[in-house]
């Protein structure tokens, strides 16, 4: 089955990434991989008790990462493979205006 990870930016931005199917991750690399771009991009946790989850981690990563990341292609390369994996769906849609994970 082919996976997917589409990214929906302000202003109607969007990204659309087929994820490879010989490219894989394990789910603790994956979620170190997030934490890592967490920190490095000085994301704040969206939730008041400052507990993150997976999906709260993967919205503020993507709006911070923004459309210049994202049209990075050996950094969306490592994002589609951590999302995917972290996440396990086979379609993925990060919806940053909405702050919402679709499957």
């Amino acid at each position: 089955m082919q996976k997917q990870v589409s990214v929906v930016l302000d202003k109607g931005v969007e990204f659309s990434f087929h994820v490879p199917p010989d490219v894989s991750m394990a789910h603790d690399a994956a979620r170190a991989w997030l934490d890592k771009q967490f920190t490095t991009l000085d994301c704040e946790p969206l939730r008041a008790s400052g507990k993150v989850l997976t999906a709260d981690k993967i919205l503020v990563v993507t709006q911070a990462a923004g459309a210049a990341l994202l049209g990075d292609a050996l950094w969306a390369a490592d994002y589609v493979v951590a999302v995917s994996t972290a996440l396990g769906k086979p379609m993925i849609r990060v919806d940053v205006p909405s702050m919402a994970i679709t499957y």
